[in-house]
């Protein structure tokens, strides 16, 4: 009997291993990180864009610094960190979903004057995007 018990563990221990660990989501999935990162993404366009606007440079790398140790602490690598970052379908796709946030913030984001009076309502409001703003 505990032969039998032994050898049903041993192959229960050894089914488990054999198991490929679940699949992460995109990194473009990671919420706190995608939305994280859209806010760095405004921030740069208004600091851009509005001559009486510019960044907390330290704060903004410090906060792209918070999400890459996040992203590793999710299990993500390096070379798929840097994927996400560098990809021009990335890079596309963040520029749509920034666009549509300000859309539904009453923002144009062509329109430079709308975009600076979101950037000074954002720093009143210590939002995300205006604690990278000053």
């Amino acid at each position: 009997m505990r032969a039998r018990s032994a050898f049903v563990i041993a192959l229960t221990v050894s089914a488990s291993l054999a198991l490929p660990a679940a699949a992460k989501p995109p990194l473009r999935d990671v919420a706190e990180i995608d939305d994280g990162l859209m806010a760095v993404a405004i921030a740069d366009e208004i600091r851009k864009t509005c001559d009486d606007i510019s960044a907390r440079m330290f704060r903004a790398m410090a906060t792209l610094s918070d999400l890459k140790s996040r992203a590793k602490s999710l299990g993500y690598s390096e070379e798929e960190i840097e994927d996400y970052v560098t990809s021009k379908a990335e890079k596309t796709r963040m520029r749509a979903k920034a666009e549509a946030f300000l859309a539904d913030q009453g923002v144009d984001a062509k329109s430079d004057r709308e975009l600076c009076r979101f950037g000074k309502k954002e720093i009143a409001r210590t939002s995300d995007i205006g604690r990278l703003l000053r």
